[in-house]
């Protein structure tokens, strides 16, 4: 599941809305909303998050929130390491491989020291 697929179905959730009703409110099939909340599809179109938005007609601050998740979203992501240290590219293989097997405890570890460490480099 992608961060925007969880908040959607938490936002769906809270409402009592089924996905056939969503599905149909936005044009869309029951299978489009579902692959998107299981992140078997790419991240959604800035169209189709705006549609999502007024679907659920949230404030400014959800709204938002909404906004950065779809672009955090995208379930098939590349990293290109050509050029950078060694490292970059052990770090984005050993990821690649193990990232499946980690908890989620592990993984909002990495996360945060990502995040951190990024911060703290200027990224």
């Amino acid at each position: 599941m992608t961060p925007f697929g969880a908040r959607l179905r938490e936002h769906r959730r809270k409402r009592g809305v089924t996905l056939s009703q969503m599905a149909a409110a936005l044009s869309v099939s029951p299978a489009y909303l579902s692959a998107l909340e299981h992140g078997r599809r790419g991240r959604p179109t800035w169209f189709m998050v705006q549609r999502i938005i007024a679907f659920f007609n949230v404030i400014w601050d959800e709204a938002e929130e909404l906004q950065r998740l779809a672009e955090l979203s995208d379930p098939k992501i590349p990293i290109e390491t050509a050029g950078l240290d060694p490292e970059a590219t052990e770090l984005a293989n050993v990821l690649a491989t193990k990232i499946s097997g980690l908890s989620r405890d592990s993984l909002t570890h990495l996360l945060h020291q990502l995040k951190a460490a990024a911060a703290r480099d200027g990224v």
